[in-house]
């Protein structure tokens, strides 16, 4: 059988949220380190975007949605998409 496809994660910068927040999510629903999460808030606030990680479609769906609704219990318009891995 083959393996199930893969999903990316992907942060979406905004000029709301503020990067502590952002990294606070980072280490909470993806379990990153400070360092980790300081380095994806930091490259998705440059470039726009950034992946935060790869997972199987349920998995990623499911930490997008818990990422983002973080933020919106906060008041916050951070986002968390996802997209198959190509």
């Amino acid at each position: 059988t083959a393996p199930p496809p893969l999903h990316k994660v992907i942060l979406l910068n905004d000029d709301f949220t503020p990067r502590d927040f952002v990294v606070r999510v980072l280490k909470a629903e993806f379990h990153m380190s400070e360092d980790q999460a300081s380095h994806v808030m930091l490259t998705a606030h440059t470039k726009g975007s950034c992946v935060v990680g790869v997972f199987t479609r349920e998995v990623a769906e499911n930490k997008a949605t818990n990422a983002t609704e973080m933020a919106r219990k906060e008041g916050y318009p951070l986002l968390f998409t996802t997209e198959p891995e190509e």
